[in-house]
């Protein structure tokens, strides 16, 4: 990429990312600058914004390359915003756990993202569409999208990993198991007391590979059911999932499709999407191939749960 091709639209979420993580941005755009390239930074008020900024960039002829700096809510929707498009996405994670970004190969450092930038590596990826809503990485249903109500009740500005422990241990000890309806391109693999991912890539929280056959651009979502009654299940389930045996087990379900339905009888199964609350259920999920192109770094694999959980020290 030359300066002559056009500006660098570089959206921002300024509430995203602890203190210390903040410090990317701005060398990130003094190195930009000093390449001889106009950058134009847009600070978000909303998640709307980093949408409408981002299909604004999309259509402006002059606009080069879309930076967004943010975490999995923020690259979501300026994902959505560029969907169709053939202007490419460089990341910049800003985030508590940045899925997408561990999945593409980013990490913590600027260097990272230099390298991606210089080096015109370009990897198309897939969308989800749940309800008419766009996510990126992985849709919960059951206790994973509980512990993200929870969350999304008190959180006030930028979470930490800490954030997260109340949430998990009241959800641990409250959540009510209750029965879901799961079809995948119109076959029902499941009906029964479970806990349900749908997702676009393979790793998710601390890198926990639950999906573990999941390519991003492959057309295809991944399913994974944890059929799943009691806290006792829940444990064994977590156990397995972290030494990636969980789909030897008999009560695993893992499936791939195009078009997912999920639904329940019960009105507190609540959801997630990319560790945002998510639509009540019943939900119609379908694939949006080939939606988006990122810039990743040349030969970056992604951070698996040993190098995340390692992160945490640091």
């Amino acid at each position: 990429m030359k300066p002559q091709d056009g500006y660098i639209a570089f959206i921002v979420n300024p509430k995203s990312g602890a203190q210390s993580s903040r410090f990317r941005i701005g060398p990130l755009e003094k190195y930009l600058i000093n390449k001889g390239f106009e950058v134009r930074p847009q600070l978000t008020h909303s998640l709307g914004d980093a949408c409408e900024f981002a299909t604004e960039a999309a259509v402006d002829y002059n606009c080069a390359l879309v930076v967004a700096a943010g975490g999995d809510g923020t690259i979501r929707e300026v994902a959505h915003g560029l969907e169709g498009t053939n202007k490419p996405l460089l990341i910049v994670p800003q985030g508590t756990e940045n899925l997408l970004a561990n999945e593409l190969g980013f990490d913590r450092k600027l260097q990272t993202v230099v390298k991606a930038f210089e080096g015109g590596c370009i990897k198309t990826m897939d969308l989800g569409r749940i309800n008419g809503r766009c996510f990126t990485c992985i849709a919960g249903f059951g206790f994973d999208g509980d512990i993200v109500r929870r969350i999304s009740r008190e959180r006030n500005g930028h979470i930490t990993y800490l954030d997260y422990f109340w949430p998990i241990w009241r959800t641990f000890w409250a959540y009510k198991y209750e029965s879901v309806k799961v079809e995948v391109d119109s076959e029902v693999i499941f009906e029964g007391r479970g806990i349900v991912f749908v997702g676009n890539i393979s790793r998710y929280a601390l890198g926990l590979n639950i999906l573990q056959r999941a390519d991003f651009s492959d057309g295809l979502l991944d399913v994974c059911v944890y059929a799943c009654q009691s806290r006792t299940c829940l444990i064994k389930h977590s156990v397995l999932t972290v030494f990636k045996q969980h789909l030897k087990h008999h009560d695993v379900v893992y499936r791939q499709g195009k078009k997912i339905k999920i639904s329940s009888e019960h009105q507190n199964v609540f959801t997630e999407i990319d560790g945002d609350p998510g639509p009540a259920l019943p939900v119609e999920i379908e694939i949006v191939p080939k939606a988006v192109n990122f810039l990743v770094p040349p030969g970056a694999k992604p951070a698996g749960f040993r190098e995340r959980f390692l992160r945490l020290f640091k």
